[in-house]
């Protein structure tokens, strides 16, 4: 079954969730309106600029050896699997957010670049690693 290329368009810019696509060199190709809201950056300002843009400092060795084999690899090791991580915004705010992946091929076959699904889970994050430090505090004191 061969995709309407216009019904592609309409799925990635309406969708709920970020959408980056980035190309072999790590470059912002595609950034959907959710990106926008979700990150602080317009379409304008992301599209052209390396991830680093979003990937906090501190974890970029990481983020890029994993971009790196990843892509070699024509594959991601979280295939199917959301992954929680920090990013950043415009403002230099740092919130959490839950990833999910996807190595894209060209029609060869040949991969072009990674897609990421992001959403902010910033609150939920929060409040999870509260209850856990009050279960660990209430069984550290029982």
């Amino acid at each position: 079954m061969e995709i309407d290329p216009t019904l592609a368009v309409l799925l990635v810019t309406q969708s709920p969730d970020a959408v980056i696509f980035a190309d072999s060199d790590g470059l912002v190709r595609v950034w959907n309106d959710a990106a926008a809201t979700l990150f602080g950056f317009t379409a304008e300002q992301a599209l052209g600029q390396s991830l680093d843009l979003i990937v906090p400092e501190r974890f970029r060795d990481a983020h890029w050896t994993g971009f790196r084999r990843a892509l070699g690899d024509g594959d991601t090791k979280y295939r199917g699997q959301a992954l929680a991580t920090r990013a950043v915004k415009q403002d230099g705010s740092t919130i959490y957010v839950e990833l999910s992946f996807a190595i894209v091929h060209g029609e060869d076959r040949a991969v072009i670049g990674a897609l990421a699904h992001a959403r902010d889970i910033t609150e939920r994050f929060l409040r999870e690693r509260e209850e856990r430090r009050q279960r660990e505090a209430a069984a550290g004191g029982a």
